[in-house]
């Protein structure tokens, strides 16, 4: 066993080596990052690193090619503080293709900062060069945490996030409902078989999410589990919503004053809250042009491109869905959205281009009392509705002779 001053010293020059005041704090007095780390939108020499802090503090992050940190390089982050609820986003820049890139992030506590938290690690996968071309892996999945069905520990929580970390994908693509926040939960479900889920439940979870804490503290909830938390730390991310993350089946137009389940009555008032919240708690590209903006396309090498869609933000209310002309009533993409889409498709000399699409395309999607809340409307012949955008995607797609299109 070393001895005291063994011990000292050899804390004290880790401390030094890592680049920060080597000074001995007790773990509740430094920053911490309870929701882990996470990278996302990563593309040719870029990544975006996210994190929270439980304080003000500011975020910085360290990066290597080597899991021993062999010449890492360091990029200061902004603050995190109230106003984003702590979260921060860092960019890495002038990444290598082809590696597996390890990082680590730190928080300075702004009230003190002699005072930093401990380095969480995390690591993710940049594209390929053309010159040496590999396989590509993508994972892709939505809806976390609904129906009623809460974080269980007797279940082993989210164990689908460990078995996608197993496989080890380049990219995962969350094509929505990343939060249920219009369905809360309980503490006892009793199931077909008459066995009883365990719930654990929050203060924000057993209501509808309304104020923009309460968005907030959804996502909370479902980094609450250690198969997320790792899962997030080793793939990096391309994460679209839908319509959980506010309520279900939403459009700005929706009034809310049937549902006695809520006192705000406004779908578009909800929305900018649960925007807000969303774009907060993930590692997304944030636009200088559009900062709300959430569709955008993510190059990933000379094998493909993602393109991420946003099928909520833009649409006209829910209807019966049999428009004969594209106008505001019938949109999904919306005019901007689609255009840009076709100009992106165009212009990618990727050899796939997976289009991402948070609503289904051919599953007919009922909404009450008979309207539609998806594209298709079940009526055979000529499209009509919001399938007119889809004919006039795919139209330009062959058209353009663009190849290779998921």
């Amino acid at each position: 066993m070393p001895s005291r001053r063994e011990f000292l010293a050899t804390t004290l020059k880790a401390t030094a080596v890592a680049g920060f005041p080597a000074i001995i704090q007790s773990p509740s007095s430094r920053p911490a990052l309870p929701q882990g780390v996470a990278s996302g939108d990563v593309t040719s020499g870029r990544a975006v690193i996210w994190s929270r802090a439980d304080r003000a503090a500011r975020m910085f992050v360290e990066y290597s090619t080597t899991e021993r940190f062999d010449n890492p390089r360091r990029v200061p982050g902004p603050a995190a503080l109230e106003t984003s609820d702590f979260t921060a986003r860092t960019v890495l820049p002038d990444l290598p293709a082809g590696q597996r890139v390890f990082y680590r992030v730190l928080f300075q506590d702004l009230a003190d900062i002699r005072s930093w938290s401990e380095a969480v690690p995390g690591s993710f996968s940049t594209p390929p060069s053309a010159g040496r071309p590999r396989n590509v892996t993508i994972a892709w999945s939505g809806d976390t945490v609904g129906q009623g069905w809460g974080l269980n520990p007797d279940w082993g929580g989210l164990r689908l996030y460990e078995t996608m970390r197993g496989a080890q994908p380049d990219v995962f693509v969350h094509c929505g409902d990343t939060i249920y926040a219009d369905q809360p939960l309980v503490a006892e479900v009793k199931r077909d078989d008459g066995t009883i889920w365990k719930n654990v439940v929050t203060e924000a979870k057993p209501k509808v999410a309304e104020t923009l804490q309460e968005f907030r503290a959804n996502y909370q909830y479902n980094l609450l589990d250690e198969h997320m938390r790792r899962f997030n730390a080793e793939v990096p991310q391309i994460v679209m919503w839908d319509d959980h993350e506010v309520r279900d089946n939403w459009d700005w137009e929706r009034d809310l004053t049937g549902d006695a389940r809520y006192q705000v009555k406004s779908a578009a008032l909800l929305a900018a809250r649960a925007r807000r919240a969303f774009l907060e708690y993930q590692p997304i590209a944030v636009s200088a042009d559009d900062p709300d903006r959430i569709h955008r396309a993510i190059p990933y090498g000379p094998n493909v491109e993602i393109f991420a869609l946003d099928l909520r933000s833009y649409r006209g209310a829910n209807s019966e869905n049999r428009q004969t002309t594209l106008d505001g009533s019938s949109a999904l993409f919306g005019a901007s959205q689609l255009e840009t889409l076709k100009t992106r498709l165009a212009a990618s000399r990727a050899t796939w281009k997976v289009i991402a699409s948070d609503m289904p395309i051919g599953v007919v999607v009922r909404d009450l009392p008979s309207f539609y809340e998806a594209v298709a409307n079940g009526e055979p012949g000529a499209p009509l509705g919001r399938e007119l955008e889809i004919a006039s995607l795919l139209r330009f797609i062959r058209d353009r002779k663009i190849r290779n299109t998921v």
